[in-house]
């Protein structure tokens, strides 16, 4: 009994450090890093500048682990199918991952279906700014949202591996945003 006890601790520590894998250090109030990277677009590439994006309204940034994964598309599509929410709410949305922008520019017709941008961050130094290094697996950004207000601060944000209430929770978030915030 004590050994069925000991493993089933082992199993549960063993779950947590898989589940909780990063710490979002950016809190709600927090001030994001500006960052501008190579991005793609219905597979053409241009330089994105979040800054730029921010004079327009919220952005919402989404990082994840790698295009083409099962998990990512789903919440790639996702994200394409509620873009035109997003719009009437006055935000952008832009997915970052560490992947090259060759394969992100195939995964911004295939996955994102041409409907917003991802962006690469192959050095992860925005990845890293937004603290969404996956601690386990540092080559990959963890799945975390955040909500970008125009003022340049974390409006809201959410981790989870599971892709499932990423877009549910941040057009919510968008819609929580005051007036002048969600429609600039």
């Amino acid at each position: 009994m004590a050994r069925s006890l000991t493993h089933r601790i082992a199993c549960l520590a063993f779950f947590a450090a898989l589940t909780n894998t990063t710490w979002a250090a950016l809190d709600i109030g927090d001030p994001v890093p500006k960052f501008t990277a190579n991005a793609a677009l219905g597979g053409k590439t241009f330089r994105y500048s979040l800054a730029e994006a921010l004079a327009k309204g919220p952005v919402v940034v989404y990082f994840f682990p790698a295009a083409d994964s099962s998990d990512c598309s789903i919440e790639a599509h996702a994200f394409a199918e509620a873009i035109d929410q997003f719009t009437a709410l006055g935000a952008s949305v832009i997915g970052v991952s560490a992947d090259d922008i060759g394969t992100l520019s195939k995964f911004s017709v295939k996955s994102c279906q041409s409907r917003f941008p991802v962006a690469s961050d192959e050095g992860k130094t925005v990845i890293q700014g937004f603290d969404a290094l996956m601690q386990t697996r540092p080559d990959f950004a963890n799945r975390l949202s955040y909500v970008i207000a125009p003022n340049g601060k974390v409006a809201y944000y959410y981790q989870n591996l599971n892709p499932d209430k990423h877009v549910e929770r941040m057009l919510n978030a968008v819609k929580a945003l005051p007036k002048t915030s969600a429609a600039k």
